[in-house]
């Protein structure tokens, strides 16, 4: 029996309702002060960028960060990975901003996110901001511990340490992505180099501590894994991964078993290994790391309007090009190079030894399936020939392969201007004229950064220049190499229908050691046309 005077038992339900009122009190005290904290921090970014286009870079300052309602929901805690969260602009760290979409309550724990390290996605960061501290890079610098390495991986270890903006691949970080996106690749692999040394020495030269010469890649890109493998084994395990790859391999072409027929190569059991034309090589493939700085005094601009050019034609895909001018190195989405050696590599940089080089901008429809209606793949083969040759006698040869498919205006852009040849009169005077109505130019090489590669491999002159090209004869020179003979394809290479191709450029400018039509004399150079076909 109860004593008369104690105290009733209290109402568990109130006590929890009471509780439950408290905590939502909290929460929205927390969720407004949150959001003061972000539109603070949107306000100094904002001022951030006006500095920034003080100073010369292209940031706008009219599109402020963007403020956050104090409504929204706050990002999930560290490690959360529901897949109906997707947040944050400017987000760096949990304590950034963040724009997220409502999260649905749910007794059973979350599937886990193979897709993405985190819920939240990065769209840019500013200066100064928290959690993001890039590895230092000093472009130039002769030691490799001073200089320090090409960070743009974005794993969990690695993406606050970023020094470049951009992605390891080129063009195929889109694949990367595909991969990431349908669970197929997991963010977090380690790359296991084990027995991916460089398969012959290459340098190191004096130009690859010159930031003026080498501008277009990274001259450490070979060796990045072996010269920082204490950063990527240390506490922090930074994912470095390498821009250029040497190795050696066996070439064997159909017009080089002829070649040899015909007396023109010999072999020698070496180079030219036997009857068939079967070459020894070394192969180098780069893919191209800019020094935005560099390029940008390369290009004479200013890095400011080099920067926003970038963001803006590439459809914005790049912010920190224009938000984050601490940052100086750009990995762009477009193809890189080849490099194919004949004979000794070291010969290269022996000013004792003569050089033939072919400097090759990419034709998949020549160089591969054989048209007709150019002469690349012809003086290709003219270029092999003849850097073989050269290493023969005790020299060296070497063929650059550039990824710039139809004067770099792309494969599309090549086949609208053939239909516009073909349906027309197909003349030589009207050669680049096809080129310029649809392309609004004739030509988007830019051979300015192709010298790179050349001060990357120690050369410093060149015996024999395989090419006709005045831009590349320019670029090289222009940068301080020398080239003491220039070679042009043989008459007997030239395709019929390439006719039009080489005479028109001879005529704007390119090296010759024959006639240079007139324009009148231009306008008697047809092609064939599509139905004109030998039976």
């Amino acid at each position: 029996m109860a004593e008369p005077n104690s105290t009733p038992p209290p109402d568990s339900t109130a006590i929890l309702q009471d509780i439950l009122s408290t905590l939502q009190s909290l929460k929205r005290d927390h969720t407004e002060l949150a959001s003061s904290v972000d539109a603070i921090n949107g306000r100094v970014n904002m001022l951030a960028g006006v500095k920034q286009a003080h100073d010369g870079i292209a940031h706008d300052a009219t599109y402020p960060s963007p403020r956050i309602n104090p409504q929204s929901p706050r990002l999930p805690p560290r490690g959360h990975h529901s897949r109906e969260s997707v947040t944050s602009i400017d987000e760096q760290s949990n304590e950034g901003n963040g724009i997220s979409l409502p999260q649905h309550a749910s007794t059973s724990p979350p599937p886990p996110r193979r897709s993405s390290t985190t819920s939240k996605i990065i769209l840019t960061s500013y200066p100064g901001q928290a959690g993001v501290d890039p590895l230092p890079m000093q472009w130039g610098a002769k030691d490799s511990a001073t200089r320090g390495p090409v960070v743009v991986a974005r794993n969990p270890s690695t993406i606050r340490r970023r020094n470049a903006i951009g992605a390891h691949g080129g063009s195929y970080s889109i694949y990367y992505a595909l991969g990431v996106a349908s669970g197929q690749v997991e963010t977090d692999h380690k790359a296991d180099f084990t027995n991916t040394e460089p398969a012959a020495n290459i340098g190191p030269f004096p130009a690859w501590a010159d930031p003026k010469k080498i501008v277009a890649m990274d001259p450490l890109g070979h060796l990045a894994p072996w010269l920082f493998k204490d950063l990527m084994k240390g506490p922090e395990g930074v994912e470095i991964r390498p821009s250029i790859a040497i190795t050696r391999a066996h070439m064997k072409l159909p017009e080089l078993e002829d070649s040899v027929r015909k007396g023109r190569l010999i072999p020698d059991g070496k180079i030219c290994i036997n009857e068939t034309g079967e070459l020894n090589v070394t192969k180098i493939a780069v893919e191209p790391v800019w020094y935005l700085p560099g390029v940008a005094e390369r290009f004479g601009v200013d890095e400011g309007t080099l920067r926003r050019s970038l963001f803006e034609y590439t459809g914005g895909s790049y912010p920190e090009l224009i938000t984050r001018n601490d940052i100086k190195l750009f990995l762009p989405p477009i193809g890189g190079l080849t490099v194919y050696i004949f004979g000794d590599p070291a010969k290269m940089a022996d000013p004792n030894s003569r050089l033939a080089l072919r400097v090759h901008d990419e034709c998949n429809g020549s160089d591969v399936f054989g048209s007709d209606i150019c002469t690349c793949r012809p003086y290709l083969i003219f270029g092999i020939e003849e850097a073989v040759k050269e290493a023969q006698k005790g020299g060296s040869g070497v063929v650059i392969y550039f990824r710039k498919e139809g004067r770099a205006l792309g494969e599309v852009t090549k086949y609208l201007v053939y239909n516009a040849r073909k349906r027309g009169s197909d003349k030589a005077s009207e050669y680049f004229k096809r080129t310029e109505n649809i392309a609004g130019v004739k030509d988007m090489r830019f051979q300015a950064l192709m010298p790179d590669i050349l001060h990357w491999l120690g050369i410093t002159k060149i015996d024999r220049m395989l090419s006709m090209s005045d831009m590349k004869h320019d670029a090289i020179v222009g940068q301080g190499i020398p080239i003491h003979e220039r070679v042009p394809i043989p008459d007997e290479m030239i395709p019929e229908d390439g006719k039009v191709e080489i005479d028109a450029k001879v005529h704007a400018g390119y090296f010759t050691t024959g006639k240079v039509m007139t324009f009148e004399e231009l306008e008697k150079v047809h092609g064939r046309a599509w139905e004109d076909v030998d039976h």
